[in-house]
């Protein structure tokens, strides 16, 4: 009687150190918003990349510290949705949709919309056994605010008036890219058996090395150019890659037929 007590008091508590982690990329992503709603965009921009920043350590904590409950899953979906969700789809819209009228208005809520769709399919997803942890089944919901951080950061690498003539449209491109990917099927990289506390070989400890002075050396141009890879990597996989693969599993089975 008094184990079954204990259980169902377990199922329900709620594990503060993950949950923390959660709710400052919660914080972030709100301060975010506000600070899109005044047109600073780039302190919205590092808010969303130190909100991703949070929402990665909460799972390593959580899944380290054993942690991990359905609770802190549906918090964090609920959080993502806000920091990687609304607030770039408002910071995007003030910066560049707004000239586009209702097509303007109809991309940003399309990155919402799409982000609230993600994360749905991906909590019920994650319920399954079977689901791979290798891949996430279209691109993460972090992953397509980053790049509209990114993508503001970048543009003080261009000359102002090729700024002025191809941001916009290709901003409004970008939105429609990333919500269009998010709720595809298109398999991206998950990262996360690649853990930081498992061993590795010397070399991968050299590569990450060099990754970090590279990136060091200039944050905004480097990191648009890794997210912008990233994003072209989903595809790539999926439609080039995977079909490969088939074939050749296919032809040993053909020849002893």
């Amino acid at each position: 009687m008094e184990e079954k007590i204990t259980q169902s008091r377990a199922r329900r508590s709620v594990y503060i150190l993950p949950n923390l982690f959660t709710m400052a990329s919660l914080f972030a992503g709100f301060l975010g918003m506000l600070w899109a709603i005044e047109g600073r965009f780039d302190m919205t921009s590092l808010a969303i990349l130190f909100s991703c920043l949070f929402d990665g350590l909460d799972g390593k904590v959580a899944r380290l510290t054993g942690t991990s409950s359905d609770f802190g899953v549906q918090f964090d979906s609920l959080s993502d949705l806000v920091a990687f969700g609304v607030t770039p789809a408002v910071m995007v819209y003030q910066w560049q949709l707004s000239q586009f009228g209702r097509l303007g208005i109809l991309a940003a809520f399309m990155l919402v919309a799409c982000g609230a769709l993600r994360l749905a399919r991906f909590n019920v997803m994650s319920g399954k056994v079977s689901a791979s942890k290798k891949f996430f089944v279209g691109l993460p919901i972090p992953a397509a605010g980053c790049m509209i951080a990114l993508a503001y950061m970048f543009e003080r690498y261009l000359p102002g008036e090729i700024a002025a003539l191809v941001v916009p449209k290709a901003c409004l491109g970008l939105v429609y890219a990333l919500s269009f990917l998010m709720v595809s099927r298109v398999r991206y990289a998950s990262f996360k058996e690649f853990g930081l506390v498992k061993a590795h070989p010397f070399s991968a400890m050299v590569t990450a090395m060099l990754l970090f002075v590279v990136v060091a050396s200039e944050p905004w141009f480097m990191g648009f150019l890794l997210f912008s890879a990233y994003l072209l990597s989903g595809p790539l996989y999926t439609f080039f890659v995977l079909p490969r693969r088939a074939s050749k599993l296919r032809e040993p089975l053909q020849e002893l037929s």
